[in-house]
């Protein structure tokens, strides 16, 4: 019994640690060994003239947007890109306010009214409606640099290319919102496994605020599914590449709170499941071998680890009743140290404190997010989170 209650602490600890750190550790010395075994000459003829950039169409679904989308549309139409080689269609979902008559004045090329349907199918009634040999997509909110659309079609440059996400970054909002959210931590950390998946292979997962794909590969799926997950796993199984373009630069306002930031997890989480358990992306059929591993490691077992977690701490108190020595003791000590350092975060905001609250918080959004689904589904649309626009 002692035994067994051992292999299951070690093997959900060593799981933890693996996605959360080893992961990238593991990524960061294959890519260096990579580089070291790579030939330091190449071509070096001169690069032939550059072609004109291919035309774009930069789309943006909105739901009553219409406090930003002024914004959005006059930062799109400042791009560094040929605007003959521009097309910005602004996709209003189910609008109740001005978005539409806002985003006409502010020089949107096509503005859709259309049903509320969700973001995902109204991104797909600008797809059909779209002239650029490239789609791009952004959410209402998030500001791209004046160079973002370049080096986002740029990367399509490489046929092998069917998906591309930039970089994004989030700012806090001015008047100096909550401290609590750790959000710009975490995401520093997995925009640098992001370029290692990239560098590697492919990515596993994008993002809403600067991506892109080829027109005639663009993939319809379930409006509850999105395409932050969906379409990079699925370019791979069509044996083409998704990519991360840190020079593809975009910003958006951070959750001002932590609970937001739980809130807005949940939420992601709850169409995260579906694209897990009936969309496709536990099933290995078109991965290659190393991708397939990247899937378990940074997708599969990350969602799992709040019953990892779970399984951990509830064998460690099962090994402590049979005995179990000093070791075990420590074991345990460190996970309700974590467990109190989240507690504690309210009354102390010292940045350990916060990151532990974080940590504990976004630990458990998969779990929220999988209730919500199994208790009452997921809508394909929903509001935008509160302080970020």
């Amino acid at each position: 019994m002692r035994t067994a209650l051992e292999i299951v602490f070690w093997v959900c600890a060593g799981l933890i640690v693996w996605t959360q750190l080893g992961y990238a550790l593991a990524l960061a010395l294959l890519a260096r060994v990579l580089r070291r075994g790579s030939s330091p000459g190449g071509d070096t003829r001169a690069d032939p003239a550059p072609a004109p950039p291919p035309v774009l169409s930069l789309i943006v679904a909105a739901h009553d947007e219409e406090s930003v989308i002024a914004e959005k549309v006059e930062n799109a139409l400042a791009l560094d890109y040929p605007r003959d080689r521009l097309e910005l269609i602004v996709a209003c979902d189910g609008c109740g306010d001005a978005t539409a008559a806002r985003a006409r004045a502010a020089g949107a090329d096509v503005v859709l009214e259309l049903p509320r349907g969700g973001k995902i199918r109204a991104q797909d009634a600008a797809v059909e409606r779209a002239r650029g040999e490239i789609v791009a997509f952004s959410d209402a909110n998030a500001l791209w640099q004046p160079d973002a659309a370049r080096a986002l079609t740029a990367a399509f440059g490489d046929p092998r290319v069917g998906y591309a996400c930039g970089q994004v970054r989030f700012v806090q909002a001015a008047g100096g919102p909550d401290a609590s959210n750790q959000e710009g931590v975490y995401w520093r950390y997995e925009l640098a496994v992001r370029g290692l998946e990239s560098r590697l292979g492919s990515i596993t997962a994008g993002n809403g605020a600067i991506y892109a794909t080829r027109r005639d590969t663009y993939i319809v799926v379930d409006p509850i599914m999105g395409h932050d997950l969906s379409l990079p796993f699925n370019m791979v199984k069509r044996g083409l590449r998704a990519v991360y373009v840190p020079g593809a630069r975009a910003s958006e306002k951070m959750v001002p709170s932590l609970g937001g930031e739980f809130a807005r997890k949940r939420r992601m989480m709850s169409h995260t499941w579906p694209i897990l358990l009936r969309g496709g992306m536990l099933s290995p059929r078109g991965y290659p071998p190393g991708y397939a591993l990247m899937i378990f490691s940074h997708r599969l077992l990350r969602y799992c680890t709040p019953g990892l977690h779970l399984l951990a701490l509830a064998a460690n108190v099962a090994l402590l009743a049979t005995g179990a020595g000093p070791l075990y003791a420590a074991t345990f000590a460190l996970q309700i140290a974590l467990l109190l350092a989240a507690l504690l975060a309210g009354a102390l905001p010292a940045r350990p404190l916060l990151l532990a609250r974080y940590y504990v918080l976004s630990t458990a959004s998969p779990a929220a997010g999988l209730w919500d689904w199994l208790g009452h589904g997921t809508a394909a649309s929903w509001d935008a989170a509160e302080g970020t626009r």
